[in-house]
């Protein structure tokens, strides 16, 4: 995603790479060829920027939030697979820092997202629900997080959490009020995922696929805009795409 992130920002006017951190030792104050800074300390990348943006890996997430909250420096943060004590460092940051997370950066899953949480409140429990997910074969989590994300959706449209509903490789007839998930792992395939809604009578399904990968780069770039002179706060893409009804902080 780095790379990719970086070829966005050749292309833009308004942006530019500030500095790049490497979290291979050694590497400090190093610089490409074009004159971007590569450095493995994280809080000077942190303290040289404006935005921080992060897509490394959990255990990364934790030094980024830290840093970005000493250098009072806003975070854009896109890894996905956290765990508690890695979002519990997003949520430490942005007591001080406005922090925008998100399991995926794409701006179509946001809208995504935001249209079925909409159609399950409509539909009720008499739709049955399922999610279907295909990703490369290099992906090792699944259900994806965004396929958990879409799942939580309609979860919190039922007033149930995700954990009473979710259906995935268990054995035997799933209830009629499960939200069933299904896992295909081929090819090099970006990300593609679709909620069906189903009765008797009739089928909705909504759908997103990605072609690139570059799909994340753009929107943590619009992220990265929109978050810079926000107040201290955790949002999401749903709060950059102005999709939330207030934007929300920690409290």
């Amino acid at each position: 995603m780095g790379q990719a992130i970086a070829a966005r920002l050749g292309q833009t006017d308004d942006l530019d790479c500030a500095a790049v951190w490497s979290r291979t030792p050694g590497r400090h104050a190093e610089r490409f060829p074009d004159g971007t800074r590569l450095d493995a300390d994280i809080h000077a990348v942190a303290g040289a920027s404006d935005v921080l943006i992060d897509f490394s890996l959990p255990a990364g997430t934790v030094e980024a939030a830290a840093a970005a909250a000493r250098a009072a420096c806003p975070l854009v943060c896109g890894v996905s697979g956290l765990g508690e004590t890695q979002f519990d460092a997003l949520v430490r940051a942005a007591g001080h820092v406005p922090v925008v997370f998100d399991r995926n950066m794409s701006q179509g899953i946001a809208v995504l997202t935001d249209v079925v949480a909409r159609v399950a409140h409509a539909l009720g429990d008499e739709f049955r629900v399922t999610i279907d997910e295909t990703h490369h074969v290099h992906k090792l989590d699944a259900p994806s997080g965004t396929a958990l994300k879409l799942g939580e959706a309609v979860a919190a449209a039922r007033e149930r959490p995700l954990s009473d509903l979710m259906w995935y490789e268990q054995a035997g007839e799933a209830p009629d009020d499960a939200i069933r998930f299904r896992v295909e792992r081929r090819g090099e395939v970006p990300g593609d995922h679709a909620v069906r809604f189903e009765s008797a009578t009739e089928t909705l399904t909504l759908s997103h696929s990605v072609t690139t990968r570059s799909v994340f780069a753009d929107g943590a770039l619009r992220a990265a805009r929109w978050v810079h002179g926000r107040p201290p706060g955790l949002y999401s893409m749903a709060d950059v795409l102005g999709l939330t009804a207030d934007s929300k902080n920690p409290g």
